[in-house]
């Protein structure tokens, strides 16, 4: 909380090079289905949420603009897909933010490009990470370089390889 008991909500990029700080409430979060974000996200959807008053405490994303009256802003440094910026305000991807687990959609856009499949993916098997070791042994010795879910000090992101 800031000192004015708002709600504050922090998050960037999988590298760390660039962050963000919120104070106050967001908006109404969201999936969209559009080929637009599909692909500005290389994903099946955006998941994204609205907000107002954002400020960028490391670095700012570069912006790609995808249309007319949309700028897209992703990390320059390692790709993460952070903003969706129209004229009727910005929303931050949700994945971006430090604490995912709160914003949860309260509505799909852009159905008509849904892909088929997504509508059925909670009957897919799932497994945890580690549930694949016979096929990827690699897994039990990953070492991560993502950024942590909290704000660092210092340059972001570290000397990696």
């Amino acid at each position: 909380m800031s000192l004015d008991n708002r709600p504050v909500h922090t998050g960037g990029c999988q590298c760390g090079a660039v962050r963000f700080r919120i104070e106050g409430a967001l908006g109404k979060a969201s999936i969209c289905h559009c080929r637009m974000c599909q692909k500005a996200f290389g994903n099946f959807f955006a998941a994204l949420v609205s907000t107002e008053g954002v400020v960028w405490t490391r670095s700012e994303p570069k912006r790609f603009r995808s249309s007319n009256h949309v700028l897209r802003g992703f990390c320059p440094e390692c790709g993460t897909p952070l903003t969706y910026e129209a004229p009727d305000g910005i929303a931050l991807a949700i994945g971006a933010f430090d604490d995912p687990s709160a914003l949860a959609p309260e509505i799909q856009f852009g159905t008509e490009e849904e892909l088929p499949f997504v509508g059925a993916l909670d009957t897919v098997p799932r497994r945890d990470t580690m549930g694949d070791l016979e096929n990827a042994s690699y897994l039990s010795t990953i070492e991560s370089y993502q950024h942590p879910d909290h704000d660092t000090d210092g340059q972001w992101p570290k000397g990696r390889p």
